[in-house]
This record gives structure tokens, sequence and C-alpha cells, in this order.
């Protein structure tokens, strides 16, 4: 594995969509006490449950800790390669690498700055080191060159490409201060434009109400095919998400992507809103000494953090009536695959969904 200080820009290289075929996927077993209710054990089956359904059409490989190490195995399907790599916790999209391709048979990655979503700042945990480590120790292992971007932090979760030059991000996240506040939005959206391989930045304003990464894209739009976008909606007024969503329906409406096309805006209904009890709380650990959660916390609910597989899309649902609708929107805007529908309030608990702990490897 060689370390690169070119620019994937530069090399010819882009982010290719997640619709676009994959070779595998990456993800990480949970054990975090303070992510992860009554020592993770509710989390882990909705886990298998992802990694179950994406593994049937893609290889799999999961990372875990040396003391997970035979727990995960005997639970794994034995198609699914576990890997021991220290993490600090089990968000695969955000300290995974951000892979590229150039259609020429050959695949680097990102190794983008991570600082558990703003540092000292509004960081959630004291303490990122290993996490900002897995992007490069993954790359070794697939045999991939890897860029090297850590003076930049950015998450997986706050990009989203549609493989034909355009990304998709929101200002809320990658403009926040515990990010790149040294930065000017024209500097952050010329380094999206140099190592995603794009030439168009939509900036949406806000994302899903009460999200503690600052709002990633990939929980309130994401690109379904190219010039078209699902994007997490409610019709209630008083709810605080509806004017985040309307602000970012007015951007969709008025943008062009990187081709000239208008977007075509498919509106994904919300989930009536998912908050944690005390009983949930009272199975955290402390984080630094502070409680993670508290009885009553709406939680960041949305049908758009969902994974496409070969030949499945991976969705959560949260035992509400709108799963049933959200699905079939879904299933109608990707004919060829198979929408599945997994309960995923015990990965919602640790702060993210379905997309934030899965990441894409795409097919060279």
């Amino acid at each position: 594995m060689k370390i690169l200080h070119t620019t994937p820009a530069q090399d010819g290289f882009y982010m290719p969509a997640e619709f676009a075929p994959h070779e595998g996927c990456l993800m990480i077993w949970p054990e975090r006490a303070d992510s992860w209710q009554y020592g993770a054990y509710a989390a882990r089956k909705a886990f298998l449950r992802v990694i179950e359904t994406i593994s049937e059409s893609e290889s799999m490989t999961v990372l875990c800790s040396e003391g997970q190490y035979d727990n995960a195995r005997a639970q794994l399907p034995d198609r699914v390669r576990l890997v021991v790599m220290e993490t600090d916790d089990a968000w695969a999209r955000d300290v995974g690498p951000t892979f590229v391709i150039n259609g020429r048979g050959e695949r680097r990655g990102i190794d983008w700055g991570f600082n558990a979503w703003g540092g000292d700042v509004d960081g959630l945990y004291p303490s990122w080191e290993k996490d900002n480590r897995v992007a490069r120790k993954f790359c070794d292992l697939v045999s991939n060159d890897v860029y090297d971007k850590r003076d930049f932090i950015c998450e997986g979760g706050s990009i989203h490409s549609d493989g034909e030059g355009t990304a998709l991000v929101t200002e809320a996240c990658l403009l926040s201060a515990g990010r790149n506040p040294d930065l000017t939005k024209a500097e952050i959206e010329q380094v999206l434009c140099d190592y995603l391989g794009v030439s168009k930045v939509i900036w949406l304003p806000r994302g899903i109400y009460n999200d503690e990464t600052n709002e990633h894209v990939d929980n309130v739009c994401a690109f379904t095919a190219p010039g078209e976008v699902v994007l997490a909606w409610t019709d209630d007024e008083t709810d605080p998400q509806y004017a985040l969503s309307k602000a970012s329906l007015d951007v969709l409406e008025a943008a062009t992507d990187a081709k000239g096309r208008r977007i075509k805006v498919h509106k994904l209904p919300l989930p009536k809103p998912v908050t944690i009890t005390a009983e949930e709380c009272d199975g955290l650990d402390l984080c630094d000494g502070e409680p993670t959660r508290t009885p009553g916390e709406r939680l960041a609910a949305s049908y758009v953090n969902f994974y496409i597989a070969n030949e499945a899309v991976v969705m959560p649902a949260f035992g509400d009536p709108m799963d049933e609708k959200a699905q079939a929107i879904l299933q109608e805007l990707f004919p060829t695959r198979k929408v599945v529908a997994i309960p995923a309030r015990d990965i919602l608990i640790g702060g993210g969904n379905i997309h934030c702990v899965t990441q894409q490897i795409p097919k060279i």
C-alpha cells in the first residue's frame, strides 16, 4: 500500500454512486457500552440481520476487537470475513475509507481526518485515536493505495455522490465549528471536488432534527439514480423537521446537477418521532462521566438511512405505520433490488442507522 499525496481528481479517480456495483461492504462489531445498551446484545442482533442480508449479494468484512473475536465468529455467517482491528465504536461509514475508482480497474481509498464528529468543540466521545486509524489500516488489508487527507475532517456519512460529478452535503455538518473552522465554504467545496472527483456540490442547509452528527446528509437525502434523490419529509408543519426538510427541498428544486439535469425529488416520509425510554437509557454506560442519552430524547429516525447492496436495499424500520409506505416508495425506486426492512431501533439508540454502520467497497 502506498500513501498518496496527490488528489483523486488529479489522478483521474472519482467516488462512484452507492447504487453502482459493489465488491463488498465493511462493518464493525458493536460493543461500546455508552453507545449500545445492555451489553450490545440487541444491537448485535440488528447488525447481524443487516450483515446477513447484505452478504447475500456482496462480500462482507466485519472488524472486531480481540476480546469479541470468538463471540462474533460464532454468530456471523461462515461467508463473512472477520478481522481483528481495534476501533472506538462501530460507525464504519464514518471511520472507514471513502473509496474512489478510475473506471480502468483501479480502486483507492481516502483517509479523512476523524475527530468523533466535532473534536473538542462538540465531539461525541473524548478519544478517537483507534477510529482515526481504521481507514488506512483497512486500505492496507485490502491492498488499496490510500490518499492522505487527515488534515481535513470529514465522515462518510457527510457526503453522497451520484458517480457523475455531483455531491450532496449539508451546511450544518460541513460548516460546523468542530470540523474545519479555518476553511471557508469555498475552500471546503474545493477539497470535495478534488477528492471526490466531482465538479458540482449541492449544499443542503440542514439535515434531520436532533441528529448529533451535526446533521449528516445520509440521514436526510440520498441519490437513488443520476438526477434523482429521496428527501426525508413530513407534512406536519408543527414538527421542527418540517422547516429543515422544506429548506432542503427549496434548494434541490432550484438546483441542477453536474450534467445540467434538474433534480427529481422523491419525498420519503418520516416515522412519527422516536424517543428513547428511561429503561433504554439505564442500559447505557456514562461517557466521560456524563449520560449519553436522557429519557424522552428525540432520536434522529429516518428511512433515508438505507444501504444499497447489489441485490437489495436494506432500510431501517421503526415499528411505525409509515414503515410500509417508505418500503413501497423505495421498492418503486429500486425495481431490480429487493427492499428489506430491518427493525433498527437498537441501532438508532447508538446514534445512527443502517447506512451509518456500513461502508461500500466499489467493484472495479
